[in-house]
């Protein structure tokens, strides 16, 4: 019988969650169908059949498991004999029929009888309808006011994380705002051709990505990590873009952004999209990043104070776009604004730093033009 066991799933990770198995246990199994979907600190995994037969879980939904684990079996050929025990209940049924046969003549001759019992007791019968349906809720409020549920390792590997990034960088953050006018212009005069010329929209994310990259090539002191006592300076540009999911937040990378057009990145952003709705974010999709863009806008958010996601160095928040007046030429005007906030990591960039990158990518949404030509 063919033990099922939890597969390598990447140098870093060690085992996750049992998720959800896909069938139940005696279920008829075949090569290829995705038996459980194993959740890791990273991704979620699915585990699929390698051989036919009839499926037996030993390890239930929720425990934790080890990379190598045997969760189950299935044991090859037994399909063809759980078909033929189905047929078992019928001769079973068959003495059911006697039975019912002796029942009939023994309830023929006491049925005048009761007919006109019911209609005397008619009135009494309702009245215990109602004494069982009392104690009904009163079990079900104290179970209702909290529900306990193991965290899940996705979510423990975020607490990590952002506990580990407080703990061992100095965090600070500078903001800026920026006027998204131009930008808006921008995408409103060439939103249809673009998506005529590359079927997908023009989007915020792209632009920021693209200053972003604009903004580390400026200050590339930006661009590192550490690594015990020394500074790593990356001379690449792969952007993790944050994305929410149900199962908690996971930030996708964009390789190569300085090479790829507008198009590529709102490409590479909506297959992202994609997997991760899907479940299918991969291990190699979430590892490399250099700077991270996370953007709170799209739940309201008008400000905050993003962490930075280790090893990088610094990490953009954007923010909701939002109508405010502002001084322009001496004039007070309504325009379309969005705060920026950049956290960096004190320890190997300087506020001077953070503030002319943070700067660097304003020019850069305010005057898009700019990215196109390389001023």
């Amino acid at each position: 019988m063919p033990d099922i066991k939890i597969p390598a799933l990447g140098e870093s990770v060690a085992g996750g969650q049992i998720a959800k198995w896909h069938f139940n246990n005696g279920d008829a199994v075949k090569v290829g169908d995705i038996l459980l979907t194993l959740e890791t600190d990273k991704v979620a995994a699915e585990v699929t059949a390698e051989f036919s037969g009839v499926l037996t879980i030993g390890k239930q939904a929720g425990e934790d498991v080890e990379v190598g684990a045997t969760v189950g079996s299935i044991a090859e050929g037994a399909a063809a004999p759980a078909a033929a025990e189905a047929p078992k209940p019928a001769p079973a049924a068959a003495p059911e029929p006697a039975k019912a046969e002796e029942a009939k003549p023994a309830a023929a001759a006491p049925a005048p009888e009761p007919k006109p019992a019911p209609k005397s007791e008619a009135a009494p019968a309702p009245a215990p309808a109602p004494k069982p349906a009392a104690p009904a809720p009163a079990p079900a409020k104290p179970e209702g006011r909290t529900t306990r549920k193991k965290m899940s390792p996705l979510r423990k590997k975020i607490a990590e994380q952002l506990v580990s990034a407080q703990q061992t960088a100095a965090i600070l953050t500078t903001f800026n705002e920026c006027d998204m006018s131009n930008i808006m212009a921008m995408r409103s005069k060439l939103q249809d051709s673009f998506v005529k010329t590359h079927g997908v929209k023009l989007g915020f994310m792209s632009f920021f990505v693209k200053a972003v990259v604009e903004a580390l090539k400026a200050v590339p002191a930006i661009n590192v990590r550490v690594e015990g006592d020394e500074i790593i300076q990356n001379h690449f540009y792969d952007i993790g873009v944050a994305v929410g999911t149900e199962k908690g937040l996971i930030v996708p990378v964009l390789r190569d952004t300085d090479q790829k057009s507008f198009a590529e990145i709102e490409k590479d952003i909506l297959a992202y999209a994609a997997k991760a709705k899907e479940g299918k974010i991969s291990i190699p999709d979430l590892s490399g990043g250099v700077f991270t863009i996370s953007n709170g806008g799209v739940y309201g958010s008008l400000l905050s104070t993003p962490i930075i996601n280790p090893p990088q160095s610094a990490i953009l928040g954007m923010h909701t776009i939002q109508q405010r007046p502002i001084a322009v030429d001496g004039q007070v005007v309504i325009r379309p604004m969005m705060y920026l906030a950049l956290s960096y990591d004190h320890r190997v960039v300087d506020g001077k730093e953070a503030v002319t990158f943070l700067i660097r990518i304003k020019d850069c949404i305010e005057n898009p033009a700019r990215m196109l030509v390389g001023a």
